[in-house]
């Protein structure tokens, strides 16, 4: 299905846009600041986020006038060919609208949505109209070839021209197109490389398959379907072993080509062992043991065996607040087939998708719960684990990472890693209270459970003695409640009674404290385990705000103050 963003204006468009979701997988759903609850985005200017949207070329439904949809699009209709659907629902579900993208799917997808809705969409394009289908827009197994000839192609038939089809295409069939064997129209459906000749459309059905055991470029992948006369179109995927599968050149290859990466489970080392696995009779089969092509009779005789690529995005969800969430974490949110994490993480994130598979297990699981997601990845899943603040600060990117590392597993190896930031808990205290890390700074986890005390304590002494400003995460619990009056006690062998202290508490999140005291006034009792401490450099300032409580800062500059 294709990726569908629903701009939403109001509380009864968001209810539409739930039934839609309901029954749409991938949809996401972009809410107006102030006027819609419960979307999985807020925007603020309705305007700029749908021409964003559009040029970044996802499929949109507004959920609003198809006016306010058309003057907002209006400065950047360029060109035809390239404009992804566009459609105006009304807000309560009564009427779909196809407006943009004839030629990219609208129709199919404004059917798709009325059939959700129960009512039938306002298509008005012609030949779609007369024939039943859209020769522009044929289904995912068929490329139009020469669609810059199409639009005169449709306006002859619909003068009264009769059209003679060649080769298999079971949707030509149900059409309702003029069908005369001496037509003078021609469509010719064929998976191989031919030249267009005067009033004739050609159609690449995806029939070909081809396997790679060996080192084969996209060059050479090029060559050898212009040897066989293939055209690219009609190859329905790139397919190679899985003990090929973390070589980063297949991926590459692929990639450069467009065309889907399909890995064996089995261990094959013979192309066309591989390429018998999708087309178990094919019309036709050439090449080698490192390189073979298999032409099917129909897409339908495909089979797309193995598994696609997997992808593990480690991803950190910032202290709590949706706001503080990157755009990148939230689309990796919204792909995810699998979720993994600490139980009080995942349901940090939100809400999820019923067809979503959550996997929620106890905090200190790190390795167990990083090898379960490579399993389910190098399977051909889209899986996430989730980290709160920075996966990579405390948090789950470095066990994913050391998984991978222990494992000589090619499967893991092949799965596409992807570690994504977020705001560290320290970042997200220091911005409530001003800039006490603006200059150089160090983060420290109080907590031995995975490093001796004694190391703790040297960096502390060491970190306090180079006049770094600090960050403890971790700092107290009830089975270590000695550790930090220790640490407070070595932070005043090297800081004055005055250095300012910023206790953050749940930042980002409805329970959130922020308080600024001194290194005198600090005690163990004024903190727990959710209480991130900022510990200020000598340099280290504060000053009182005038809405109450204090600014504190780090100065940038060290020793004599520079000039202004």
């Amino acid at each position: 299905m294709t990726q569908l963003v629903l701009m939403v204006l109001s509380a009864q468009g968001m209810e539409t846009a739930l039934r839609i979701k309901a029954a749409y997988p991938g949809v996401a759903i972009y809410g107006l600041e102030g006027r819609v609850n419960g979307a999985d985005q807020i925007y603020s200017n309705f305007g700029e986020t749908l021409r964003e949207h559009y040029r970044n070329g996802h499929a949109i439904a507004a959920l609003c006038s198809a006016g306010i949809t058309i003057r907002s699009l209006a400065p950047i209709l360029e060109n035809k060919g390239a404009e992804p659907p566009v459609l105006a629902i009304a807000d309560d579900g009564s009427a779909v609208v196809p407006l943009l993208g004839g030629t990219t799917g609208v129709n199919v997808l404004a059917r798709q949505l009325s059939t959700i809705l129960d009512v039938s969409p306002a298509i008005t394009t012609s030949g779609e109209l007369r024939f039943g289908t859209c020769l522009l827009n044929p289904p995912a197994e068929f490329r139009l070839k020469n669609p810059e000839d199409g639009k005169r192609f449709i306006a002859d038939l619909l003068a009264g021209k009769t059209v003679r089809i060649d080769g298999p295409a079971p949707w030509l069939e149900e059409a309702r197109l003029p069908v005369d064997e001496n037509g003078t129209m021609h469509i010719r459906v064929t998976p191989f490389d031919v030249l267009p000749q005067k009033s004739e459309l050609v159609f690449h059905p995806k029939v070909a398959v081809i396997g790679v055991a060996g080192i084969a470029s996209a060059d050479d992948l090029k060559a050898a379907l212009a040897r066989a006369g293939i055209a690219l179109a009609s190859v329905a995927c790139l397919a190679i072993s899985e003990e090929d599968s973390a070589k980063a050149s297949f991926h590459l290859t692929a990639a450069e080509l467009d065309l889907p990466l399909r890995i064996l489970a089995a261990k094959e080392n013979d192309a066309t062992d591989i390429v018998s696995a999708f087309i178990k009779e094919p019309v036709s089969l050439s090449g080698n043991g490192n390189l073979a092509i298999a032409i099917a009779a129909t897409p339908a005789d495909v089979t797309l065996a193995g598994h696609r690529r997997g992808r593990l995005a480690v991803i950190g969800l910032g202290p709590g607040d949706p706001d503080f969430m990157i755009p990148a974490v939230k689309q990796e949110l919204q792909r995810a087939e699998d979720i993994l994490g600490y139980e009080t993480y995942v349901r940090m994130a939100g809400t999820f998708r019923s067809d979503q598979i959550i996997h929620m297990t106890d905090n200190r699981e790190e390795m167990q719960r990083a090898r379960h997601a490579f399993e389910l990845a190098a399977s051909g899943r889209s899986v996430v684990m989730i980290s709160s603040g920075d996966p990579g600060v405390f948090a789950m990117a470095a066990a994913v990472v050391e998984a991978l590392h222990e494992s000589d597993n090619p499967a893991w190896h092949g799965v596409d890693l992807q570690i994504l930031p977020g705001v560290s808990a320290a970042l997200a205290a220091a911005s409530r209270s001003g800039a006490p890390l603006g200059h150089d700074f160090c983060i420290l986890s109080l907590s031995d459970n995975l490093k001796p005390w004694d190391i703790i304590e040297k960096r502390i002494a060491l970190a306090a003695e180079a006049d770094f400003a600090m960050a403890f995460y971790n700092p107290i619990s009830k089975p270590r409640p000695w550790q930090l009056p220790r640490a407070i006690e070595i932070l005043r062998q090297h800081r004055g009674p005055e250095t300012p202290i910023v206790l953050g508490r749940d930042i980002g999140r409805p329970a959130e404290t922020l308080r600024v005291i001194t290194l005198d006034d600090l005690t163990p009792e004024q903190v727990d385990m959710r209480t991130v401490i900022l510990v200020g450099s000598s340099l280290t300032q504060s000053f009182d705000r005038i809405d109450g409580g204090k600014w504190v800062y780090t100065p940038r500059w060290y020793g004599t103050k520079p000039a202004h």
